[in-house]
């Protein structure tokens, strides 16, 4: 899946074998909020979004150290909700799960942040661009 290239931030930066993911928003590739009002579906969109992020950067799924998971909502359901559906596609990696009041983008209820470790193959990548 392809990011959206206007967003006015990094989607991750990589130190000492460690990738750190900016928070995922269920954008798609032209920086629009997917589903407006479902949580479900922007929790995938937000999945979808911070896997590629990883992609780019040398990770994956499996390298998952530690995830924020922020719902804007003031009810349990919803925070269920949307872990059902990240836990369902990430794993049970170390998580935060936290409902807040509002989120960067107009009507956005999702947004997930990471801390991965860098595969072998891109720890390899890495020290050969630099050599």
């Amino acid at each position: 899946m392809e990011l959206w290239r206007g967003a006015p931030y990094e989607y991750s930066r990589s130190a000492v074998g460690l990738v750190f993911c900016a928070g995922a928003c269920p954008l798609d590739t032209v920086g629009n909020v997917v589903g407006p009002g479902d949580f479900e579906a922007q929790a995938r969109q937000a999945v979808e979004n911070l896997l590629s992020a990883l992609h780019e950067a040398g990770a994956d799924a499996e390298g998952l150290l530690k995830t924020t998971i922020y719902v804007a909502t003031n009810e349990r359901a919803d925070l269920v909700r949307v872990w059902e559906v990240v836990a369902a596609r990430l794993g049970r990696a170390p998580s935060t799960l936290l409902g807040v009041s509002l989120l960067g983008y107009p009507d956005q209820l999702v947004e997930i942040e990471a801390v991965a470790a860098a595969s072998v193959r891109a720890e390899r990548a890495a020290a050969a661009r630099r050599a």
